[in-house]
């Protein structure tokens, strides 16, 4: 199976299972505080990764944990809204990509210099 058609089918298993998890889960613990990353499905397509980035880092545990419970409930619609061989098996990864960016942008931004320590700066070598 070539490379494409696996990456095809992964930006398509994610966009469903947000699809899934945005519209048809009526648990109180997710909320729209959240976004599916990333899919990873495997090349027999039975198995597939799905990467979460939750912004709120006190409501994570409790969104993963409603993820977990209704996994077979969001494999089983995603078998119905997608004709393939296998619904892959689902586990749900905690992705921080998100969020070491923010922290990576706040580090540079402490380090960079202000406008007016710039100006100080050029006012004593003058």
């Amino acid at each position: 199976m070539s490379y494409q058609r696996i990456d095809r089918i992964s930006e398509e298993v994610r966009r469903e299972i947000d699809a899934i998890i945005r519209e048809e889960l009526n648990d109180p613990r997710i909320d729209g505080t959240f976004s599916v990353t990333r899919a990873d499905v495997t090349g027999d397509l039975r198995y597939a990764k799905i990467h979460i980035s939750v912004l709120e880092d006190d409501k994570r545990e409790d969104l993963m944990q409603a993820l977990k419970n209704a996994r077979g409930y969001i494999r089983r619609a995603l078998g119905k809204r997608m004709i393939i061989r296998y619904s892959p098996e689902l586990t749900f990864i905690s992705d921080k990509n998100i969020e070491y960016g923010v922290h990576i942008a706040k580090v540079l931004a402490d380090a960079a210099p202000r406008p007016e320590e710039e100006k100080a700066e050029d006012e004593q070598k003058s």
